[in-house]
């Protein structure tokens, strides 16, 4: 950046720059174009590290892994129309799991607003379902009650995206009159009701099954030290969505796993059977509930959560908790449960029902691979995922010791999510190992972003689960659609790693089980930015799995077509 004044008088493009460094952003993720060109202008007199990607969904999904990642606001900038559309997929990524981030758009000139002007798009209007808040700037005036609260609404209470659009007159209009920016400050969630608590405390202290069902939530509210306190003073089974992964370390001696459609069977066995769910910051999501009219059946629900709007929403809360979870939480830190047999039960479940690591042969096992990395990457390693089999398998067998080293896109399931996020991540965390586990489906929808990481020698190790298909399609139509596949075939792909090289990313290509443990080792001790090509086996499917609008209790661990023809097959003629 030129670090010599600026000649011209302060615009609005420079005073929202000077902004942006008094709301402590640092970097911030873009593409120019026409109508924000002011704004890039100004960026060369400012301290803000701006990071080029090569498609703005980059810039939108990269922010959101650099707030993932840090917990603070990630910052994306793109220009009018098809610049702008393109951020709409990673601002609502963000919306669904509640990313703090501001996004800043170019907009054609005020007096052209509604003539259909050269890349005029009504973003406003498009992204109004998809944000906290949104704001179409008219004067220049307006730039510092915006600014203001656009950083306090990202952050304060349930996080998300908001919008800023700003019209490139706007940008370029005199603001040496505005006063520097003050941030505003962000309100505290409000503490629990206290008779509330009392409520909890006592259904927790007079039920026999408790289970602890714990989300998202427990780390969007820096809960995590108060969540774990809480588990381990009352011993209650406690299980974790997608999203809340972290919150308890894996060998946590009351963590019974995930739970849901590819939980574990010891999670979905717990909830099912359970008399008491205690709901700390998650919203009974589809994936985790199964079919939600027989899901924790004989259960009594206390719901805790910073979002008074997601208790009773999906399943009614006996008692509703609203307010700050850390504070809830810490409150409930002196009840005392009666439930030593039911514990023994549900931990002789986890005992019982292990991860299986045993497949024949010596192809790849995509499972016994991820457990491999985990158990060698640095404990507070990040390890960002795309979406599919991968991404399940991930959540199974990789341990995370904190919510924010997990990063992956849990309401809206976007392909393409990973590379940028874990390229913000990186940005986010310089000092951290970040990994990046993808499978060739989604890999493909944002590989342009190798060219970011090679030219900013980003460190992210990526790891590329290659079964040349669309695997969590196939295995879906396998068990649902009468192995009727249509339009899931990868074959073509191209040789990643060759690919990566051309990047200027080194690269490499397994295919035997034999080789798994060098490769890892390789991988994550090279210096920067490298790639390992892993190819594994098309048939392979995520066990277990509950089918759809099915109770939790029916987990499936293989195919039961299959099972059924092998039997007749081994029945003698």
């Amino acid at each position: 950046m030129n670090t010599q004044a600026p000649s011209t008088p302060r615009n609005g493009a420079r005073w929202l720059t000077q902004a942006l460094e008094a709301e402590g952003v640092d970097t911030l993720f873009g593409y120019p174009g026409g109508t924000i060109m002011p704004f890039y202008d100004a960026l060369v007199d400012s301290s803000l590290k701006h990071i080029l990607v090569r498609h703005e969904q980059g810039a939108a999904l990269a922010a959101n892994g650099y707030a993932r990642a840090s917990g603070r606001v990630g910052v994306c900038v793109a220009t009018s129309g098809p610049g702008a559309s393109n951020l709409v997929t990673g601002i609502a990524d963000a919306m669904l799991d509640s990313v703090p981030m501001v996004c800043i758009t170019g907009q054609v000139p005020t007096p052209l607003l509604g003539t259909d002007a050269f890349q005029e798009l009504d973003v406003f209007g498009m992204t109004l379902p998809i944000v906290k808040h949104s704001w179409l700037v008219r004067s220049v005036d307006e730039l510092p009650a915006v600014v203001a609260a656009a950083f306090r609404i990202a952050r304060e209470g349930r996080p998300g995206p908001v919008l800023i659009d700003m019209p490139k007159n706007v940008q370029l209009a005199d603001a040496s009159h505005l006063p520097a920016h003050v941030p505003a400050s962000v309100p505290p969630v409000p503490a629990p009701c206290p008779q509330q608590l009392e409520q909890a405390i006592a259904a927790i202290a007079s039920a026999e099954k408790p289970v602890v069902y714990a989300g998202g939530g427990v780390g969007l509210g820096k809960a995590v030290d108060a969540f774990r306190q809480f588990v381990a003073n009352s011993n209650i089974p406690t299980v974790l969505s997608l999203r809340g992964l972290g919150a308890l370390t894996a060998n946590d001696p009351n963590y019974l796993g995930m739970l849901g459609m590819h939980g574990t069977r010891a999670a979905n066995m717990a909830v099912q059977e359970s008399d008491l769910l205690i709901v700390v910051g998650a919203r009974f999501d589809d994936r985790a509930t199964g079919k939600l009219v027989e899901f924790a059946p004989f259960a009594r629900v206390i719901h805790i959560d910073a979002d008074a709007y997601e208790i009773s929403k999906l399943r009614t809360a006996d008692i509703a908790v609203p307010g700050n979870i850390a504070e809830a939480l810490q409150a409930l830190q002196s009840v005392r449960t009666d439930c030593a047999p039911w514990r023994a039960r549900c931990i002789g479940n986890r005992e019982r029902f292990p991860a299986r690591y045993d497949a024949p042969g010596n192809s790849i096992y995509a499972p016994s691979l991820l457990k491999r990395l985990s158990e060698l990457a640095p404990a507070d390693a990040v390890i960002a995922c795309d979406v599919g089999q991968h991404q399940m398998w991930v959540a199974q067998h990789c341990r995370f010791n904190h919510p924010a080293n997990h990063l992956t896109s849990g309401a809206l399931g976007t392909m393409g999510f990973g590379l940028p996020a874990a390229m913000g991540a990186q940005f986010a965390c310089p000092e951290r190992t970040v990994i990046l586990v993808n499978g060739d489906g989604g890999f493909m929808m944002n590989v342009q972003e190798l060219t970011t990481i090679a030219r900013c020698k980003l460190p992210v190790k990526i790891i590329l689960l290659d079964n040349a298909c669309l695997g969590m399609v196939r295995q879906w139509q396998e068990l649902f659609h009468a192995e009727r596949y249509s339009e899931i075939d990868l074959s073509d792909n191209p040789d990643f790693a060759a690919l990566a090289r051309v990047f200027g990313i080194p690269a490499s290509r397994i295919d035997d089980r034999s080789q798994v443990e060098q490769a890892l080792a390789e991988l994550l001790a090279s210096d920067g930015p490298a790639l390992l090509h892993v190819a594994i086996d098309a048939r392979a499917n995520v066990w277990p799995l509950v089918p759809p609008n099915t109770a939790n209790s029916h987990m499936l661990d293989a195919n039961p077509a299959h099972r059924a023809q092998e039997t007749v097959n081994a029945i003698p003629a």
